[in-house]
């Protein structure tokens, strides 16, 4: 197998989408400082499917939160596109990440007292993108794409663990993010629902979004176009799976709506 270039680019060329430099992460604790991420750098073409895996406690939750901004490094610097996230007070990052970054978590988060529509509609409401009165169109659209339209006005405790997660990923892509972060999507499905979780990552994948996916699942990280390692924090391994990119499949994708968002 390949290895990526060292500038972090896919073989098609282009400036990275994600970039660390010199990441650092420290907590103090009782026992003393425990170093979460050392030293690390980091770039991440836009278009690729990477997996991040390693051991519990290597640092990969703590990696994908330094992307996500959800938290911030104790020393180095990150930049999506063109914005320094590290340099973000609270509030702009809060409305930065809504437009840019869609979160996928292992648990779903979806807020039980609302609807699986209202759960979509939500961050559109939240980043005031979209009008008001195409939201509910749109999340109906995003809903027909995971195949859960159906089920848009139940609550999530009335659909099963891989439909949540199926919504979870709608909501992910309501304000049409060119990033989606995943943090063990399917670590709470068996088999046949992770499978189909999987495949809708391929899906938009192919039509040009960037995705970051932490996994334990090592079949799954094999059908990524590039792994990424992590041992005791620090990245001990980087490889291309398929230098090329994912394979391509016949037949016409789901339908993503273009309205791409620039980093602010």
């Amino acid at each position: 197998m390949s290895e990526i270039a060292a500038n972090g680019r896919r073989a098609s060329g282009g400036p990275p989408l994600i970039r660390l430099e010199r990441i650092l992460k420290s907590y103090q604790t009782p026992a003393g400082e425990f170093i979460a991420l050392r030293d690390v750098d980091l770039s991440i073409g836009a278009g690729e499917f990477v997996a991040v895996v390693g051991k519990s406690g290597s640092g990969k939750s703590t990696l994908i939160n330094m992307i996500t901004g959800i938290d911030r490094p104790t020393d180095g610097e990150i930049y999506i596109a063109d914005t320094a996230i590290h340099k973000l007070a609270e509030g702009p990052m809060a409305e930065w990440r809504g437009r840019n970054i869609g979160v996928i978590f292992q648990f779903f988060q979806l807020l039980p007292m609302l609807s699986c529509i209202e759960n979509v509609m939500l961050p559109m409401d939240f980043c005031d993108m979209f009008k008001p009165s195409e939201r509910e169109a749109r999340a109906l659209d995003l809903l027909h794409q995971v195949d859960m339209a159906s089920e848009a006005n139940k609550l999530p405790s009335e659909i099963s663990g891989g439909q949540q997660q199926r919504v979870a990923i709608a909501r992910a892509m309501a304000n049409d993010p060119p990033l989606i972060v995943a943090d063990e999507p399917t670590g709470n499905l068996d088999t046949r629902s992770a499978d189909s979780v999987f495949k809708l990552f391929e899906d938009l994948v192919r039509q040009g979004k960037t995705i970051l996916m932490v996994t334990h699942d090592e079949e799954l990280a094999e059908r990524t176009s590039r792994r990424i390692t992590l041992a005791d924090g620090e990245i001990v391994g980087d490889h291309a799976v398929h230098p090329q990119g994912l394979p391509q499949e016949t037949g016409e994708p789901p339908r993503v709506p273009a309205t791409r968002i620039p980093a602010t």
